[in-house]
C-alpha cells in the first residue's frame, strides 16, 4: 500500500508539471490579443457651450474655465443668457474717447465685437471699399428709393421694407460711404463698430444722455461711481436692422423671463428678506 501511494503521489505531481507547462506554450486567446492590438478610441471633446450676454445673436460668449473651478460665465438652462460673470472684464479693451462725455465714462471697457460680425470684413474689402473699376469712385444712388440688389437681399432679407425710421432714413445715413466696414457721425467722420453711440446718438440724443448717465442700457462692474465698469454699447442690446421687432412692429424684443430664484433646502418663506439687516 505505501508503494502503491508513492507512485500515485509521483503521477499527480508529473500531471501537474505537464499542465503548467502547457499553460504557458499555450497561444494567448484571440479576443484578448486583438484587444492589446487595437488602439484605444480617442475621447469624445466636450459640448461647446455658448450663451449670450445681451441680445441673442449679437453678444454670444462660449463658457470656458478662467481657472479650476471658476467658470467666465454662467449659462442659463432657460433663457441661454448669461446668468453670473466669473470675471465681467475677460476679453474687454478701453472704450476711447467719447466726445463731450470724458467726465462720464471714466474707466470704462467695452467687448470687441467687429470679429463677430462676418460680414464686416466682406463689405469693407470685397464690394464696397470705396475702389471701382479703374480705380474710380464707385457711383452712388441718387435717390434713397430702394433698389433691388439680389446680394443685399440675400443677405438681409427685410432690406426693401426697411423699418429703421419708417422711411425716414437710407443704408448711407448709418454707413460711412467709403468705408464699409465703418459706420459714419454727424460730420461724415468714419465710426468703429465698437463705438456704435457716436451714430445712434444722432437721432438719438435722449436715449444717448440716459445711457451716458447709466439709467439706459447696461453695466458691470465695481459700484463706486468712478470705478472700472464693463459699458454695454446699443447694438449689443438693440439689432438696428429690425428695431420694429418683425410682426409686433414696435419697441424692443421681448425677453423670456427667468425662473424665480429657490429657496434653499430647509426654508419655507423669505420672511427674513423683510428686516432690515441693520438695527435703528
Amino acid at each position: 500500500m505505501k508503494k502503491l501511494g508513492y507512485r500515485v503521489s509521483i503521477l499527480a505531481l508529473c500531471f501537474g508539471l505537464l499542465s503548467s507547462v502547457q499553460a504557458q506554450t499555450a497561444p494567448a486567446a484571440p479576443a484578448a490579443s486583438a484587444a492589446s492590438a487595437a488602439p484605444a478610441a480617442p475621447a469624445e471633446p466636450a459640448a461647446e457651450i455658448t450663451c449670450f450676454e445681451s441680445r441673442k445673436g449679437a453678444s454670444e460668449v462660449v463658457k470656458r474655465d478662467l481657472k479650476p473651478g471658476h467658470p467666465n460665465v454662467k449659462c442659463s438652462t432657460r433663457t441661454g443668457a448669461v446668468l453670473w460673470w466669473g470675471d465681467p472684464f475677460d476679453g474687454t479693451v478701453p472704450m476711447g474717447e467719447m466726445p463731450l462725455m470724458e467726465k462720464y465714462v471714466g474707466k470704462a471697457v467695452v467687448k470687441p465685437r467687429s470679429d463677430k460680425l462676418p460680414l464686416l470684413a466682406m463689405c469693407g474689402t470685397a464690394c464696397h471699399n470705396g475702389v471701382g473699376p479703374k480705380f474710380v469712385p464707385p457711383k452712388l444712388p441718387t435717390t434713397r428709393k430702394p433698389v433691388p440688389i439680389p446680394t443685399m437681399e440675400g443677405m438681409m432679407p427685410d432690406a426693401k421694407n426697411f423699418q429703421h425710421g419708417r422711411g425716414g432714413i437710407w443704408c448711407l445715413d448709418c454707413h460711412h460711404t467709403t468705408q464699409r466696414n465703418k459706420l459714419v457721425d454727424n460730420f461724415g467722420e468714419p465710426v468703429s463698430y465698437e463705438q456704435p453711440q457716436l451714430l445712434c446718438g444722432k437721432c438719438h440724443g435722449d436715449k444717448l444722455r440716459d445711457w451716458r448717465d447709466g439709467i439706459h442700457g447696461k453695466r458691470i462692474g465695481e459700484w463706486a461711481s468712478s470705478g472700472k465698469k464693463r459699458w454695454f454699447t446699443c447694438t449689443e442690446c438693440h439689432n438696428p436692422h429690425n428695431v420694429q421687432d418683425g410682426a409686433r412692429n414696435r419697441g424692443f424684443i421681448q425677453l423670456a423671463p427667468e425662473l424665480p430664484p429657490q429657496l434653499p433646502r430647509g426654508m419655507i418663506d423669505a420672511k427674513h428678506e423683510l428686516r432690515h439687516g441693520i438695527a435703528h
